[in-house]
């Protein structure tokens, strides 16, 4: 019998049965203490909704637009590295459930399928993210690739120079190919769905790497190319070239003081995302949900601002709306839908986000969600009730 899944909750509980240790705990972690990344979801919590009463509450709509794109709630799936481990072919099936949904999906740079698996297997235009590698003859070559493949908008990311240290992928021996510890053979035999899924496909490593770039062709020389690769030396030159090079949508990703905020609307970017990726990197910076006010106070009316980190249901999308974001971003959310049941578990963490953010606007005394605002909040204006 089918489990009843009723919240996000629910879909993680059965994601962490159903998915190996090692690549479960790759989406469901942060660096170092993991401060950050508990903080991007509690800090939603210190955020109270005004309930209103004998409104006309008829006719709703969670039609918006991101980066120009109309989308049926303000809500896109965002890059998650190794999506394909949580099940296989797991960025085909996550980029149709987004399809469905009328909402963007973002393939990551490190994605298990690749650039063409998706647009070879989908029918709508995709979001392609790029990280800044020191083979720039790579990255010109990958973003020509996403060009050819339709991709709609190039999200950039800008905080991924170094990697922060994620206590459980070094327990746990995630490597590339991953360390066959006994522990970890003994846990992938309590997962039989997930082996017979992953033997039924040949996308298994990362496809956007393997065969494109330069001395990569297996697992060991993988390993050693990425290991090497990310460029310390990124900086807003290279973002210049970058949106030279594309020409079409930019959107800058890693965005989470007012400083750089200001540096990437001068950048002429289409968009920016206040993130500090999931909570795994710099552990100890602030939630993204509290960093978001004071970005869009400082360059809220001259680039779009979108927001991920911590987003676990449709409340927490209003509250970011209410905020100044113009639309979210979410990746372990839909992650855990994936992990718990495929294409049809991404289609149940949508439909619940959706059915939440209805549901609230509503009770908030609002029909058309592109009129979320600051006077949502208990505490309207400036400040909010949030005691960052």
């Amino acid at each position: 019998m089918s489990p009843t899944i009723t919240c996000i909750e629910d879909l993680r509980k059965l994601a962490q049965r159903r998915v190996p240790r090692m690549f479960y705990d790759y989406a469901d972690s942060g660096a170092w203490t993991e401060s950050t990344y508990r903080a991007n979801e509690a800090d939603f919590g210190k955020i109270k909704l005004r309930q209103r009463v004998a409104v006309d509450m008829s006719n709703r709509t969670l039609e918006s637009t991101m980066v120009g794109q109309k989308v049926s709630m303000p809500v896109a799936i965002a890059p998650t590295g190794l999506t394909g481990m949580q099940h296989a072919d797991g960025e085909i099936l996550a980029a149709r459930a987004a399809a469905k949904a009328g909402i963007p999906f973002t393939l990551s740079t490190m994605s298990i399928c690749s650039i063409e698996d998706v647009a070879e297997n989908t029918t709508a235009p995709f979001w392609f993210q790029l990280y800044v590698m020191r083979d720039r003859d790579f990255i010109n070559a990958l973003i020509d690739r996403a060009k050819a493949a339709g991709c709609s908008a190039l999200v950039l990311t800008l905080d991924l120079q170094i990697l922060g240290q994620r206590h459980k992928d070094i327990k746990n021996g995630l490597s590339t190919p991953p360390k066959p510890t006994i522990a970890n053979l003994i846990n992938l035999a309590t997962k039989p769905r997930w082996c017979l899924n992953m033997l039924g496909t040949k996308r298994r490593t990362f496809r956007n790497i393997a065969g494109h770039a330069k001395g990569v062709d297996d697992l060991s020389s993988l390993s050693a190319w990425t290991s090497q690769q990310f460029d310390q030396t990124l900086n807003w030159d290279d973002v210049k070239w970058i949106k030279d090079r594309w020409g079409g949508k930019l959107i800058l990703k890693g965005i989470l003081d007012p400083e750089d905020a200001e540096l990437a609307a001068r950048s002429g970017a289409d968009a920016l995302i206040v993130s500090n990726h999931g909570g795994r990197q710099l552990d100890g910076a602030l939630s993204s949900i509290a960093a978001l006010p004071a970005i869009v106070e400082t360059v809220g009316d001259r680039i779009e601002v979108l927001m991920d980190g911590g987003i676990r249901s449709g409340q927490d999308v209003i509250k970011a709306l209410a905020l100044g974001a113009r639309g979210v971003f979410i990746g372990r959310a839909f992650l855990y839908g994936l992990g718990a049941m495929g294409e049809q578990g991404v289609t149940a963490c949508l439909d619940i986000i959706r059915k939440e953010l209805d549901t609230t606007m509503a009770l908030c005394g609002l029909r058309d969600v592109k009129t979320v605002d600051r006077n949502i909040l208990v505490t309207p204006g400036k400040s909010t009730n949030m005691a960052f």
